[in-house]
């Protein structure tokens, strides 16, 4: 939090030094052809350029420190104590030549891996996980990815040049390394929203690397998905007269949306959802804790700002490329267990869909976990309840409430 208020303190006495040190140049130019500049006004000038060319050194550094020792607490017990066979280390890694960060937590390093898929695409929630479901470090080597376009992995790949195809490509290499790293045959797999979806790509073409597939805010059928998003917020719109955002969905025409402006468009429905759901007295924990998972040591300034930067562009520029998508006729059959686990109040990544795609899908195993008094994210709206079902679908155990 100190760098963060700093670096803006630095950005904004840069930002106002530049707006000064035009002026004065402008000034200067101005009254050197007219002959009638002086020592006073240059030495003036001057000063203005090292106080700017000051807080511009002052700023980089500061940036490239933060990026330097960002890291990931250490795991401790009860009483403080790191248990001595723990793993918490943030690695940076080249898969497919393409270098991405990830995150590697577990109170026992023999325990079985979880690698843990975001949503988005273009966000990165390794902060979040750690915080809202640090009882699975107890159990597994949970693994949090940044995929390219987000978060620390950022820079990994030109966003022009994603593709859903390059993270199927690049989740493989990621369980290729945890396999051998930790001397596993297979790894499982727990996904969240577009996560979900990457999932079942992953569980579809590598069967023979995960024991089994965890879908939270399951996605189905992308298209209709933000089809009937968009109903249900003019729905919940007319239902309480709020006509200014009817005018604006309306403006913007029925999804899904192409182009430059695609996040914005989808934002007007889903950020009106998100705040539907949050209102919802039936729905616990409602909601992201945005600026604490951001202020995270995980995250160097430069991965705090990019943090935003992967939910606008590499949404906007990822997101339509899945419209195509329909798992209830593209994914109907996988080698590999398949659980849904549905937060009853979803209104962001419709129920009914899953609900489809579950009946039509062929797994060694499947069934759909329902949680009461959750929305589209149950691992935050009922963090304990989760962590039991994933332990009793994934290992048979469960742990205390």
């Amino acid at each position: 939090m100190i760098q963060t208020v700093l670096f803006v303190i630095l950005t904004v006495l840069a930002a106002f030094s530049l707006v000064v040190l035009l002026v004065r140049t402008a000034y200067c130019f101005v009254i050197g052809r007219k002959k009638k500049i002086t020592p006073k006004h240059l030495i003036r000038l001057k000063k203005t350029m090292v106080f700017f060319a000051a807080t511009m050194i002052l700023n980089a550094g500061l940036v490239t420190v933060s990026q330097l020792t960002a890291s990931t607490p250490r795991i401790v017990d009860e009483n403080g104590n790191t248990p001595e066979n723990s793993i918490a280390e943030l690695r940076q890694l080249e898969l497919n030549g393409r270098k991405q960060w990830i995150s590697l937590r577990g109170w026992d390093k023999n325990a079985p891996v979880l690698l843990f898929l975001a949503g988005g695409p273009g966000g990165t929630q390794m902060a979040a996980v750690r915080h809202e479901l640090a009882e699975l470090e107890k159990h597994f080597v949970v693994v949090n990815w940044d995929q390219p376009g987000s978060g620390k992995s950022y820079y990994a790949e030109r966003i022009k040049n994603i593709t859903p195809q390059t993270y199927i490509e690049d989740g493989h290499a990621l369980t290729e390394y945890l396999k051998e790293r930790f001397s596993q045959d297979k790894i499982y797999l727990l996904g969240e929203s577009w996560g979900s979806a990457l999932a079942i790509f992953l569980a579809h073409e590598y069967p023979e690397s995960y024991h089994a597939v965890i879908g939270t805010g399951q996605m189905v059928d992308f298209a209709e998905t933000e089809r009937m998003d968009y109903a249900k917020a003019i729905e919940i719109a007319q239902s309480k007269g709020d006509t200014a955002l009817i005018k604006r969905l309306i403006a913007n025409g029925e999804p899904p949306y192409y182009g430059d402006d695609v996040t914005w468009k989808s934002a007007v429905y889903l950020n009106y959802l998100s705040a539907y759901m949050a209102s919802n007295p039936n729905i616990q924990n409602p909601g992201y804790n945005t600026f604490r998972d951001i202020g995270s040591s995980e995250y160097g300034l430069l991965d705090k700002v990019n943090f935003l930067r992967g939910i606008i562009y590499t949404y906007n520029h990822v997101y339509q490329q899945l419209y195509t998508i329909d798992m209830r006729t593209d994914y109907t059959k996988l080698e590999v267990p398949v659980y849904f686990f549905l937060g009853r109040y979803d209104v962001n990544a419709p129920t009914v869909l899953a609900e489809e795609y579950m009946q039509v899908l062929d797994a060694p195993d499947k069934k759909i976990v329902w949680f009461e008094h959750s929305g589209h994210s149950p691992w935050i709206n009922e963090p304990v309840k989760f962590v039991n079902e994933v332990l009793s679908c994934f290992s048979g155990s469960t742990i205390e409430q």
